[in-house]
C-alpha cells in the first residue's frame, strides 16, 4: 500500500471514530433530554457552534481526498496542519465519558501515525 493510501485510509479511521463516538453520545442516558436545553457539558449549543464543529470535522473529512491528489510537498504540510487541528479539536471539544476516550485515544493515535508518515514519506516514492 502507497503512502497516500495509508494517510487515505488512516484519516477514513479517523472519521469513523469520530461519527461513533458522537452516535453511542446520543444513545447515553440524558443526552437527549441535556441537548433539547441548548447546553450540553455547559456549552451553549448556537447555529455558530455547530458551524464552527462542521468545519474541524470538514477537515478530517477533506484529508480522505486531499491525501490522495495532492503532490508530496503539499499532502505533507496539509496532513501535518489537519493532524495538529483536528487532535486540538477531537481533545479539546471532547468528554470524559469513558467511549469518548477510547474513541479519542484511537483518533489521536491515528493521527499521530499519520504525522509519521508524512514526515518520513520518502521523496523517490512520491506517486507511490
Amino acid at each position: 500500500m502507497s503512502v497516500t493510501e495509508k494517510i487515505s485510509t488512516l484519516w477514513i479511521v479517523v472519521m469513523f471514530n469520530m461519527v461513533f463516538a458522537d452516535v453511542l453520545s446520543f444513545i447515553s442516558p440524558g443526552f437527549l433530554a441535556e441537548a433539547e436545553t441548548g447546553v450540553i457539558d455547559g456549552i451553549e449549543i448556537t447555529p455558530m457552534f455547530i458551524l464552527l464543529a462542521a468545519i474541524f470535522i470538514e477537515i478530517a473529512i477533506a484529508m480522505i481526498f486531499l491525501s490522495r491528489v495532492l503532490p508530496r510537498k503539499s499532502c505533507r504540510i496539509a496532513n501535518w496542519v489537519a493532524v495538529v487541528v483536528t487532535i486540538l479539536f477531537v481533545v479539546g471539544g471532547g468528554s470524559l465519558a469513558p467511549h469518548y476516550i477510547l474513541f479519542a485515544s484511537i483518533e489521536v493515535l491515528a493521527m499521530l501515525y499519520i504525522a509519521y508518515l508524512a514526515w518520513t514519506w520518502p521523496a523517490e516514492s512520491a506517486q507511490a
